[in-house]
């Protein structure tokens, strides 16, 4: 199928678009691409490009960002099922037609010829006229049909209803797949309740029902060859049965299936058209379950894929270098140590090695090292018993055995006393330990992914590390590297954040100023990736227009050169900066370099005023 994408939503009508071997310019002003009437889109907002079987999108230079799957892009390959956020609109990108549920197992369709001449066939204005003296019964099929939910449901009342009034022993529904003639889905029901016992149907009676749109019934299964072939239909011995059509919109939806193996059952023509008044009845309500069945299961599918590779921002090299080794090491048993800066995204890391694992149905918990005191610490990673000590009122379970065949996180893992440490090495080495208080060995197998911001090596040179537990939990060792090493990553960043909290805090934000992008860009980020996020929070917080501007920024960032054009006339902040270079300057030379005086002079914090220097960029000025 030609690769396609399709508005669901926005300021647009739902529309589709097949991709051709050029490209597609999606914009404001994009006449001969996607062109969409939305003023937080740019003239030109992005590029979508044939690729192979898929796609490759490039945002070019948006004011608000191109958004794949929640996650702001500067350029990606696009999948099948991709969502694509551009302003207010979303778009999907299709390549495949959407998956049908398949035949249900319980339902068997079986091939053999049929002969018209040993069957009755019934229209339905045949059916219909006739059906007054199962009025009653239809009243409550019909009842029963719009109170009930879910396909399944609906699936087995309609049966149950048909076989208290037909003298049949099982039956079954077939939905066709739409637009074809074949079927997506079945279900059946036996007299005795025996849920998804099979019904062997064959499949030639079904394909002519559906195909075209006419009852069938036989009384005479076994007598000749109509149904000699169906191996299924003569191994159940089955000798009476009736197969109508479901109707919806002078269009064949699916079949219903009657039989019964009773040599005294005979079906007659009141039967036949009480089931196909009924099947009508219910058609539209069947086959509409059915519609949104398989779209709740394509949204989840879309849901699960977007979600299998991981949550973090980034399309720098130094990030893809991450996502290929989480790729690799997710799929082994080894431990993990995660090292970085404090904000660079570690746990998020630690969740994209679980999520990418054999273990991703499976509990992950995340245990902060550095938040507990020893005895706590110990009772949270490995549980206690009653009494274990002063407060212990009852058993309570540790974490390592909570994610007893997950994954366990622990942060900032450097933290841990030496008492501790030898404890957790002996959980990696033998995956077992006993909970306080307790004399019961408890077997685990857990995966353990540890983090920290602190130089290992450095703590077991100074002997507050255990080297053997380092080695033990340095068999794959991964840098989340700070946000300053890449800096290229930031714009992605501010946009992503500043959509996630205008949702949250219920504000429309269209886009980042280029003042403000300077800023941005223009800062060192010593807090990394967490100092970035609460910068745009509280610009969306406290901003008062529908673009951050650069005044909505945190103070700290007006300090740093900004990165902006050259030969850009002076901002305000510009000028408030030159301003605060002069006074730092004259009193730092008034004091002789000593800075709590000149901190004292300026009324402020020696702390902050070692700070002011160091954004500002004034220490190579102060040495000359």
């Amino acid at each position: 199928m030609q690769p396609r994408v399709v508005i669901i939503s926005g300021s647009e009508e739902p529309r589709a678009f097949s991709l051709g071997e050029g490209e597609t310019i999606v914009g404001r002003e994009a006449a001969e691409g996607i062109q969409l009437e939305d003023s937080s889109v740019s003239r030109q907002h992005c590029r979508i490009t044939r690729e192979g079987g898929g796609a490759r999108i490039v945002d070019l230079g948006s004011h608000n960002g191109t958004f794949v799957n929640e996650v702001p892009v500067r350029e990606h390959s696009l999948a099948h099922g991709d969502r694509i956020k551009v302003g207010k609109s979303l778009l999907l990108f299709l390549v495949e037609d959407p998956e049908e549920a398949p035949d249900a197992e319980e339902v068997q369709l079986t091939e053999g010829p049929f002969l018209a001449d040993h069957a009755s066939r019934f229209s339905l204005e045949e059916a219909l006229y006739s059906a007054s003296r199962d009025l009653n019964v239809l009243m409550r099929i019909s009842t029963v049909i719009n109170s009930s939910r879910g396909l399944e449901t609906l699936q087995r009342k309609l049966l149950g209803l048909l076989l208290d009034a037909v003298p049949a022993d099982r039956g079954a529904v077939l939905l066709l797949r739409e637009g074809t003639r074949e079927f997506a889905s079945g279900f059946s029901l036996g007299r005795d309740s025996e849920e998804g016992r099979p019904v062997g149907v064959s499949r030639t009676v079904a394909q002519e029902v559906a195909g075209g749109g006419v009852a069938v019934l036989s009384n005479d299964v076994l007598a000749g060859g109509m149904f000699s072939a169906a191996k299924s239909l003569m191994g159940s011995q089955v000798r009476a049965l009736l197969c109508v059509p479901m109707t919806l919109f002078d269009r064949t939806v699916g079949i219903i299936y009657l039989d019964s193996a009773d040599p005294s059952v005979r079906f007659d023509k009141g039967h036949l058209q009480f089931v196909t008044a009924a099947a009508n009845i219910a058609a539209g309500a069947l086959y509409q379950a059915g519609r949104v069945e398989r779209l709740e299961a394509e949204n989840q599918r879309l849901r699960d894929e977007s979600d299998t590779a991981h949550n973090m921002v980034g399309e720098s090299e130094c990030m893809k270098n991450v996502y290929q080794l989480i790729r690799k090491v997710a799929a082994t048993a080894s431990t993990v140590l995660i090292s970085g800066e404090s904000g660079t995204g570690k746990e998020l890391a630690a969740r994209a090695v679980h999520q990418n694992s054999p273990r991703r149905k499976l509990p992950f918990f995340a245990v902060n090292c550095a938040t507990l005191t020893e005895p706590l610490l110990e009772s949270e990673l490995f549980g206690h018993e009653r009494g274990a000590f002063t407060g212990a009122v009852a058993q309570k379970k540790g974490k390592f055995e909570l994610a007893d065949g997950g994954t366990l996180f622990l942060d900032e893992v450097g933290e841990l006393n030496f008492a501790l440490q030898a404890k957790l090495l002996r959980v990696l080495q033998e995956m077992e330990f006993e909970r306080l208080g307790g004399t019961r060995t408890i077997k685990v197998d857990v995966r353990v992914v540890a983090a920290t911001n602190k130089d290992l090596r450095q703590l077991i040179k100074q002997g507050q590390f255990r080297e053997d537990l380092f080695f033990r939990l340095n068999v794959v060792s991964l840098r989340m590297p700070p946000l300053r090493e890449r800096l290229e990553d930031v714009w992605l960043l501010a946009n992503y954040f500043a959509a996630k909290y205008a949702e949250k805090c219920k504000r429309q934000v269209t886009g980042i100023s280029q003042e403000a992008r300077w800023r941005l860009l223009g800062y060192s980020w010593p807090g990394n990736v967490r100092e970035l996020e609460n910068a745009i929070e509280r610009a969306v917080a406290l901003g008062s227009t529908d673009v951050i501007l650069a005044e909505d920024l945190p103070e700290t960032l007006s300090e740093t050169e900004p990165a902006g054009e050259p030969g850009r006339p002076p901002k305000f902040h510009d000028l408030v900066r030159e301003a605060k270079k002069r006074l730092v300057i004259e009193a730092l030379r008034q004091s002789g370099g000593d800075f709590k005086s000149a901190a004292d002079a300026l009324g402020m914090h020696p702390n902050n005023l070692h700070r002011l220097v160091r954004n500002l960029n004034l220490r190579a000025l102060l040495n000359d």
